[in-house]
């Protein structure tokens, strides 16, 4: 028995290095508490403003969504109990898929209580052997690994590289019963997007299926938050199949699934990721709700990200930053070239009162290393001025502490819910693993 825990904790030992653990050799912002990181700026007389958070819309410590999911625990209870199938549905749940779909402009909709595990189960559930699916190279996690799940061949092509994909339908749809093009609308970590019309039309010439993962563009894109669909003037009902997350402008958790109406029941009877696991929680399902009527209401949060994001963008580019292909629309990445300057950056930020936790190793291509900003409709012109400003002076060491001991009245100290990991022997040749 010992052998085989030394055994195991050896093989995790590794896989820490392989996953680039020696790269955060420094204090890193990670895991941290943000209630409590707030509370000890707080003490020390400063604020705490994160970029760390999908809060796009600045609904997340919204009184009305707090009141609906305690007056929902209060009606439903806390839990559910079981698969919705057979013992755990609640009038609640379809009035929640109702909304969504009046709301992204679909059929119906089946809600689940992991966006993970929605594309995951989807993914794997949808072909068989057979079929073929098509995955943009940058495509998030959870559908690279939904793909795996799958029978089918999986073909990954480059980035919004139409050409390419043009030349694997060439070449590869008549060997293939059913073809599913993956994409997202929005990519979370690069903040650009798709031509979506541009693959529609391949769709349509192919004779392929067209799935898009809209977790970070719902709520963001289009004059009403509609998503892609609407910020390139077209209609959800082009696209066949929609998947979404509950986790952003939303506020709260879970995922969950648009399309025809066929396909919904159809899902609603037989996806494993639905049929085998346990109803939403009844506050959820209140929380979203009241989230979805809000943005229904209040139009004027998606301007103010949208003016928030731009503001961000010209500023950024202005001080000589680069945010890559991002289009300023909620995320935007501050691309370094190399790790170690990633990781200092995030660090000195954080001194400096702004959590932006670095992006390395795992996530994005080794080479393209960054600090990935949420932008939202709270943030200020201030705050957005003081964090790149906060930045520019981390680049520059003498700035940086001077900066620090101005600030803080003394040298800078790193917050006390930062932890310290060094492993200096590791192996950081691992590939690329997309993160949300």
């Amino acid at each position: 028995m010992d052998s085989v825990s030394s055994d195991l904790e050896e093989y995790a030992r590794r896989r820490m290095k392989l996953a680039g653990f020696s790269v955060i050799g420094y204090d890193h912002p990670y895991f941290a508490p943000l209630d409590r990181l707030r509370s000890d700026f707080r003490a020390r007389g400063d604020e705490l403003t994160t970029f760390a958070n999908y809060d796009y819309l600045g609904l997340s410590e919204d009184e009305r969504i707090r009141k609906a999911a305690i007056q929902s625990i209060n009606e439903f209870g806390v839990g559910v109990g079981g698969s919705r199938l057979v013992g755990g549905e609640r009038t609640c749940h379809r009035a929640l898929e109702y909304d969504l779909a009046a709301f992204i402009g679909v059929d119906d909709t089946i809600a689940m209580v992991s966006g993970y595990g929605t594309n995951i189960s989807l993914v794997g559930h949808l072909l068989t052997k057979g079929d073929l699916i098509l995955v943009d190279d940058l495509a998030h996690n959870s559908l690279v690994m939904g793909t795996r799940l799958s029978r089918a061949t999986i073909v990954e092509f480059p980035h919004n590289d139409m050409e390419r994909l043009e030349e694997i339908l060439k070449e590869k749809r008549s060997h293939f019963r059913r073809v599913l093009i993956l994409i997202e609308g929005l990519y979370s970590m690069d903040g650009d997007v798709p031509d979506l019309p541009k693959f529609l039309e391949l769709r349509n010439r192919y004779n392929t299926w067209l799935m898009i993962d809209e977790a970070h563009s719902i709520g963001v894109l289009g004059k009403t938050g509609r998503g892609i669909t609407e910020h390139f003037g077209l209609d959800m009902s082009d696209v066949d199949i929609v998947v979404g997350t509950m986790s952003k402008a939303f506020v709260s958790c879970g995922g969950f699934i648009g399309g025809k109406q066929i396909v919904i029941d159809w899902l609603r009877f037989t996806l494993p990721g639905f049929v085998y696991s346990v109803g939403l929680t009844p506050s959820v399902t209140a929380a979203v709700r009241e989230a979805l009527d809000i943005i229904s209401r209040e139009p004027w949060r998606i301007d103010k990200l949208r003016e928030n994001s731009r503001y961000f963008a010209e500023r950024a580019r202005s001080l000589g930053l680069n945010i890559g292909d991002a289009i300023a629309e909620g995320v935007i990445p501050i691309i370094f070239d190399t790790s170690e300057k990633t990781m200092i950056a995030g660090r000195a930020l954080l001194r400096a009162g702004y959590y932006v936790p670095p992006i390395v190793q795992i996530g994005v291509p080794k080479n393209k290393p960054r600090l990935r900003f949420f932008l939202n409709a709270s943030h200020t012109k201030a705050q957005i001025d003081g964090v790149l400003e906060a930045l520019v002076a981390a680049m520059d060491p003498s700035r940086q502490r001077a900066q620090f001991s101005s600030k803080h009245g003394g040298p800078a100290t790193t917050p006390k819910n930062v932890v310290r990991l060094v492993d200096t022997d590791a192996d950081t040749s691992t590939g690329t693993a997309r993160a949300r």
